[in-house]
């Protein structure tokens, strides 16, 4: 429990003491030590080892896979009951990242990683494109077809972007551990992206396709269309829905796919920046201001919001985990330094400028996580994200309505309320503002009780005090990862790059030229 109470970092200083005694000379002044105030290195250090304790206790030691989210007091008995090819992609970059910092042996991190390629490999995936189901049981690798908190029915279903992390790690690791290439290996050459890509998406004569949000392989409830565009194996269940804008996180699962050859390298072009300036869109959050390009032949609208004198290209509910989470594995803003170079740090910019200048949170970083209230939520800036609807930054879900230019009015400025900080969201900032970033971290350390056994609960109502006490895969993941690359020179960036990765989406990257700038 004391764990839970670390002191703050504050730049406290000793004070002298003006009190001569009997031992020293009149007049003399007893000098007293400045207290030690700990670097930057080691307060991201001491976050790092507190993180991988929750995935010490989030993994199951039989599979090798870690739960879908454990208690606030990292007891095994609050495990969840399922697991997605995201966890299991996240525990093993966490891995690596954990023995890159020294966290734990280098024979230790071998030895977990081992165990968790073998437990892949046992895995029920679907033959035909070797893609793996989106929930499995951590303690027995059985496909779930009933959701162990309610029992309801589940429909056994293929994700574009769950495949795409876990495709990632896969990558991460057979750079990283040269004793685990080739299990990684054989377990990437089964996987084909090219199941997830519609090449008509956007219809018969535009030059390219988008990726559906995934599949299934028995016919679900809802829309679903049946087709196979690889041609092999029985139809499936596609998705009614694509991804079609850029700047969300299935960008990963296009950047494996055009690097292992399995989706055309003009797919990359086909999401949109933003949608069409017309009215005909004017349901969009803002509307859009930017001009016309071509890439590859594919036509692109270089549209960009704008919020606090910032322009960028926004992702769809105004969150971080959308926006920068590929960013932990590509260098984007290196490779594209017209594009993400500068959508980055505006877009990071701009969730500061809203924690703590719009909505007066005093603490900044969005994202969706666990409500403090209970269950999940999605968090993020509204007035960064296309939704309409908007991902709230705050629980009373307070909406922004900017106005579309000529054709909606704007609405007045809201009062926000319980704002909710996601601390991932601000290890996800750590290339673009880490000062900033490790400052935010701090003072939600030092001021809330938003620190456990396990480093920074998932996520903290910040005028209320409300915390959700529990630990999250994926979100201790985008807090090891980014670490990891801060402290290692973005060693989780060299693995996922290395060989084909840089030849085919580095060139991709360094044609285009956002409609962005930072303030």
């Amino acid at each position: 429990m004391l764990r839970w109470k670390r002191s703050a970092i504050a730049l406290v200083l000793a004070a002298s003491s003006l009190a001569a005694t009997p031992a020293l000379a009149a007049g003399a002044v007893e000098a007293q030590p400045k207290a030690s105030v700990p670097s930057d290195r080691d307060v991201l250090m001491r976050y790092a080892r507190d993180t991988w304790t929750s995935f010490e206790a989030m993994v199951d030691p039989a599979t090798g896979f870690p739960a879908d989210n454990i208690g606030g007091d990292l007891s095994p008995a609050t495990r969840s009951g399922y697991t997605s090819p995201t966890n299991i992609g996240g525990y093993l970059w966490s891995t690596v990242a954990a023995r890159d910092l020294g966290i734990i042996p280098a024979a230790e991190a071998d030895q977990r990683v081992e165990r968790t390629l073998r437990g892949l490999a046992r895995l029920d995936v679907h033959e035909a494109s070797g893609m793996f189901y989106n929930w499995y049981d951590p303690k027995t690798g059985a496909v779930l077809r009933t959701w162990p908190e309610d029992n309801s029915v589940v429909h056994p279903f293929l994700s574009s972007v769950d495949n795409g992390w876990l495709a990632a790690a896969l990558l991460v690791v057979r750079s990283a551990m040269p004793a685990r290439s080739h299990a990684a290996q054989t377990l990437l050459d089964r996987m084909d992206f090219g199941f997830f890509y519609n090449p008509t998406a956007r219809g018969e004569d535009f030059p390219a396709g988008l990726l559906r949000g995934g599949f299934w392989d028995e016919e679900p409830p809802g829309c679903s269309v049946v087709d196979n565009y690889r041609d092999r194996g029985p139809d499936v269940w596609y998705t009614c829905n694509h991804y079609d804008i850029l700047n969300t996180e299935p960008r990963i699962a296009s950047y494996i796919g055009i690097a292992l050859g399995q989706i055309p390298a003009r797919h990359y072009f086909a999401p949109y920046r933003t949608f069409p300036a017309s009215c005909d869109w004017s349901w969009l959050e803002q509307r859009p201001i930017g001009f016309d390009a071509t890439y590859l032949g594919v036509p692109v609208f270089e549209g960009a919001f704008q919020y606090r004198g910032s322009r960028f290209v926004p992702s769809w509910g105004g969150d971080m985990f959308e926006a920068l989470m590929p960013a932990m594995f590509v260098p984007e803003e290196r490779w594209g330094p017209r594009s993400w170079g500068l959508n980055h740090p505006a877009y990071v910019q701009g969730q500061i400028e809203h924690g703590l200048r719009d909505a007066e949170y005093g603490y900044w970083g969005f994202s969706p996580a666990s409500d403090p209230r209970g269950g999940y939520g999605v968090w993020g800036v509204d007035a960064m994200g296309m939704d309409p609807a908007g991902y709230p930054s705050d629980l009373e879900g307070t909406n922004v309505d900017q106005g579309y230019d000529g054709c909606r009015s704007a609405q007045p400025a809201p009062t926000y309320g319980d704002g909710v900080v996601t601390p991932h969201a601000a290890f996800l900032a750590l290339p673009f503002a880490r000062q900033a970033a490790i400052d935010n971290l701090t003072r939600l350390e030092q001021n809330l009780d938003s620190y456990g056994p396990g480093g920074f609960y998932d996520a903290v109502a910040v005028r209320s005090g409300t915390v959700a006490r529990r630990y999250l895969a994926l979100d201790q993941a985008m807090v090891l990862g980014p670490i990891g690359n801060a402290l290692r020179h973005d060693a989780l960036r060299t693995y996922f790059t290395r060989g084909e990765v840089t030849r085919a989406i580095r060139p991709l990257l360094a044609r285009e030229r956002f409609n962005a700038s930072p303030r």
